[in-house]
This record gives structure tokens, C-alpha cells and sequence, in this order.
């Protein structure tokens, strides 16, 4: 079995439009997955343990394992466990913090380009760390000539470095609030990836005709719950049990808007919120793709030394 560090997958310079098309590739393919919802345990507040399992439909299956401790640096840490469906063999033990972050924000740029209002230009941002800023960096990426103005919440000075990391994208502008109530006002699309939020952000008046929100951690926003004209997900069953779910106006999977079995955005005043609660069929199908390009590789082997008799006690 493969051990594949954060450094082996830094090291193959994977693009952003691959993070994209392999986002799209297993939206496309979801219904030949075998997808259980993720177990979520919560010993104690803000700290998280999700264990996510799939077997995909291309031979690959997986376990991560992410979890939150909000006073480690980072507070995020994700490992991914893959193996091989037809013959049960482990096949690489690997850091999944890049694969969670990039397909992550992957995600959220693809709900984007699916659902925001025409011609959208002004974003707004807050939860400022590597999620955000893999979402924006698929979407500059796909949108490469688009000119957007984005607001970012000031945290700490997050803001400040978040902006000298996309200093080499001409065509993003941005511009820093001070409160919720002005990051929301006047937004065409709101992208929060804050993995801590106690309540919802702001009041329902705030939220302008024709807004996307995509909360990535789905924290903050159930009063949208109520009033949004359209409420998506990547999964039914991850959203099934909110508390607010049978109240939805309208509910759809993304992949069904992509199959043509649901409409998406029908016009530019609908509000519409996305969860994309985050699927561990991008995740193992990422780790499936960068085991393929990193297979040949002289990497670091675990022996695990399991016993090969059927009886061994």
C-alpha cells in the first residue's frame, strides 16, 4: 500500500480546470455510485469527526476521515484511505487536505457557473482560508476574461493575504466590509466558506432578487431556508434531515439540473441557495486520479502484514 504525502500531490501541479472537470465528470456519473451519507460525531462544540465512505464506478472505493479541532493550525485535517473494488487490495493511504480543499472549492465553482443569475460580476466572501481560495481559484480560472468585483468580510487580516494570493488576476477587484449586512446587500453571488458560524448571518431583507448563496460548510444560513425560491444539493440524502428541509419551496439534486430531470435557474430574480454538503465521491474519485498519475513513482509502501490463512487463531 502507497503512502502519497500533501507534498506527492503538491508536486504534480494538478490545474484547477482538472479540479473542474473531475468535479464534473462525477456529477455526471452519481448515480452509479453506492453513496452513503457521511457519519458526522461532535464530542463537543466547533470540534468534528466525519467519516465519509463510496466505491465509485470506476473500479475505486474509499474511506476519508476529516476533522476539526478549532485551536490546531490548521484547524482542517483530512486522511483518505483507497482500495481497489474488485479485489479488496489497499492500495494508498494518502493526505486528503488538497484533494478536500480543491474539490471543495471545485464544487462551489460549478454550482456557480450552473446557477448564478446572467452576468453575474459581484461576489461576496467570508471564511477566508484554503476553501475559499480554491473557489476562487477555479472559478478565475474557468472565467479567465471575467471582470468581478468581490467584497470580503475582514477577519483578522485574512483578508489582506487572501488578496495578495490572486494579486496575479488582473481582472479581480475587490473591496473590504466590516459587517454581514454589507456583504450580503448588493451581492449577485455569496460564497461562505466559514467552518464556525453560531447563527444565521443577517436578516432575510438583505438578500437581493436573483442572489446565489452557497454556504460550502452549510452553516448560517436557514432563515434562507424559508423564503429562497429554489434550494439545491449534491445529495439528497446529506440534506434529508435538516431541520428546515420539508419547508423548502422547491428542492433538486445538482446532478439532476445537469441529467435534465430538474430545472435550474429559470430567471434573474429567483434567489437560490446551494448545499453542497460535500461528497466523498469527489474525494475518493480525486484520490483515484492522482494515484493513477503518481502509481509509477518510487513512494514510501506500508506492509500491513495482514494474515493469509483462513484460519489464524
Amino acid at each position: 500500500m502507497k503512502v502519497i504525502t500533501f507534498e506527492d500531490i503538491i508536486s504534480l501541479s494538478i490545474s484547477p480546470p482538472d479540479c473542474y472537470r473531475w468535479v464534473c465528470d462525477m456529477l455526471q456519473a452519481k448515480e452509479g455510485v453506492i453513496l452513503p451519507a457521511k457519519i458526522s460525531l461532535k464530542p463537543r462544540e466547533g470540534v468534528f469527526c466525519n467519516v465519509m465512505p463510496c466505491i465509485l464506478n470506476n473500479g475505486y472505493g474509499g474511506v476519508k476521515i476529516v476533522t476539526r479541532y478549532p485551536q490546531r493550525e490548521p484547524s482542517l485535517d483530512s486522511k483518505l484511505f483507497l482500495f481497489d473494488v474488485q479485489t479488496g487490495k489497499p492500495l494508498a493511504l494518502m493526505d486528503a487536505n488538497w484533494i478536500t480543499a480543491m474539490r471543495t472549492g471545485a464544487v462551489a465553482a460549478h454550482s456557480i457557473l450552473l446557477l448564478a443569475k446572467t452576468g453575474f460580476s459581484h461576489l461576496s466572501m467570508l471564511g477566508l482560508g484554503n476553501t475559499a481560495r480554491a473557489a476562487l481559484l477555479v472559478l478565475a480560472e474557468m472565467m479567465p476574461q471575467k471582470e468581478m468585483q468581490i467584497n470580503l468580510m475582514k477577519y483578522k487580516g485574512q483578508e489582506d493575504l487572501f488578496v495578495q494570493r490572486f494579486a496575479s488576476y488582473p481582472n479581480l477587484h475587490f473591496s473590504y466590509v466590516d459587517n454581514e449586512r454589507e456583504l450580503i446587500h448588493g451581492a449577485e453571488v455569496v460564497i461562505s466558506a466559514a467552518t464556525y458560524l453560531p447563527h444565521d448571518l443577517c436578516d432575510d431583507a438583505y438578500f437581493d432578487e436573483g442572489v446565489l448563496v452557497v454556504p460550502i460548510h452549510t452553516l448560517g444560513f436557514t432563515n434562507c431556508d424559508l423564503f429562497f425560491d429554489k434550494i439545491y444539493a449534491d445529495d439528497y440524502g446529506h440534506v434529508s434531515h435538516f431541520k428546515n428541509f420539508d419547508r423548502f419551496k422547491q428542492f433538486s439534486e445538482v446532478s439532476a439540473v445537469i441529467h435534465g430531470k430538474a430545472k435550474g435557474r429559470e430567471n434573474d430574480q429567483e434567489r437560490i441557495m446551494v448545499y453542497n454538503i460535500g461528497l466523498a465521491m469527489h474525494d475518493v474519485y480525486f484520490a483515484s486520479q492522482i494515484y493513477e498519475r503518481i502509481e509509477k513513482e518510487n513512494l514510501q509502501q506500508i506492509d500491513m502484514r495482514e494474515p493469509h490463512e483462513k484460519f489464524w487463531l
